[in-house]
């Protein structure tokens, strides 16, 4: 069986990682990286610590509009498609990346099976909705992580080639964070102390993009009274520039971190105020109380589970929260059992076209 692989962004690198190890056991695997995200921080060191082998193709679209960079994924993924001739186009999350993937294999009949399918904000104004929902109906295997997504998907009439297979994040987690503990130096290097700091990341364009969403967030920062560390994504940074914002002097702004010091970080953080879905989940599963910056969460089982509180940007709402949220001592096991990766493979061999 032949599958091509589409990446491009550091949390498909992440997921890729666990399913691909157990793919080229004993099948092909064509890697195809986008570059839609391409400074090395941002990906090369992912490549190396995850073990994933070097693309075979790196198509180097680089950062633009969302348009101009689906449209560039979409003209240079054509030709891979057509010569490598793939029997399942295997695609991530809710980037452009798994978008143009999906379409452009659509287009040629080539069966697509989508991991991280049914995750739902309900919230349109976020490309990251439309590109899920497009994916999701385009596919012809939709890998769910937990129920709720699949109910999701049921509800917008999808039903066939539908499986909760559990989360390839939490594969990941429990195959590194043993590596992460090992080698990490992190907490050396930023000069910080285990449960001493908070982990904060801010890169969805909702934020990042609205100066005044931007400014609340980080001058709520500063009012926090503790250290907050934010490996900073570079939109973010340009953002932060182009807006001429002074960070508090507890906030220690630093470069984008590897997937290892990332864990390590989660895992000895205080609490971690974050608008990223991936962060989410780690920080469920290292036990960590998390505020999600954002209206709404696609984890919406990691906020009924109490570990989770979801507060938007306004001010007092993160104060209230930093303050006040105060997780049970009961983590359920939310996203399956650490075999997702497993799973997703048999899945694809027993429904191979």
């Amino acid at each position: 069986m032949k599958i091509l692989t589409v990446v491009g962004a550091r949390p498909q690198f992440v997921k890729a990682a666990a399913v691909s190890r157990i793919l080229r056991e004993e099948h092909t695997e064509v890697l195809v990286h986008t570059g839609q995200h391409y400074d090395e921080r941002m990906s090369e060191v992912f490549f190396r610590e995850l073990g994933i082998p070097e693309p075979d193709y790196n198509l180097e679209v680089g950062s633009a509009g969302h348009s101009v960079q689906t449209g560039e994924m979409l003209i240079r993924m054509e030709p891979v498609f057509l010569q490598e001739k793939p029997d399942w186009v295997l695609v991530y999350g809710d980037t452009n990346s798994p978008l143009a993937g999906a379409l452009v294999a659509s287009k040629l009949h080539i069966p697509v099976a989508h991991v991280e399918a049914g995750l739902r904000s309900f919230n349109r104004e976020m490309p990251e909705e439309i590109n899920r929902v497009l994916t999701d109906h385009v596919s012809e295997l939709l890998f769910c992580p937990a129920q709720k997504a699949a109910d999701n998907l049921k509800l917008e009439s999808v039903t066939s080639g539908v499986h909760v297979v559990g989360d390839v994040m939490y594969d990941a987690v429990l195959r590194h964070s043993v590596a992460a503990e090992k080698n990490s130096t992190i907490l050396t290097s930023l000069e910080l102390k285990s449960e001493q700091y908070l982990l904060a990341t801010v890169h969805r364009a909702s934020n990042v993009d609205d100066t005044n969403k931007l400014l609340s967030i980080l001058e709520t920062f500063a009012t926090l009274g503790e250290t907050v560390v934010l490996p900073v994504h570079p939109r973010t940074r340009k953002a932060i520039e182009t807006a001429g914002v002074t960070l508090g002097k507890n906030v220690k702004l630093v470069e984008p971190v590897s997937y290892l010091d990332m864990l390590w970080l989660e895992k000895n953080a205080r609490m971690i105020l974050t608008d990223s879905g991936g962060v989410q989940k780690e920080a469920y599963w290292f036990g960590t109380p998390c505020i999600t910056l954002r209206e709404e969460t696609e984890w919406v089982e990691t906020v009924e589970a109490g570990w989770n509180v979801v507060v938007g940007t306004r001010r007092e709402r993160i104060l209230n929260a930093v303050r006040d949220v105060s997780p049970p001592a009961a983590r359920p096991n939310l996203f399956g059992d650490g075999t997702a990766s497993q799973n997703i493979v048999r899945l694809l061999e027993s429904e191979r076209k």
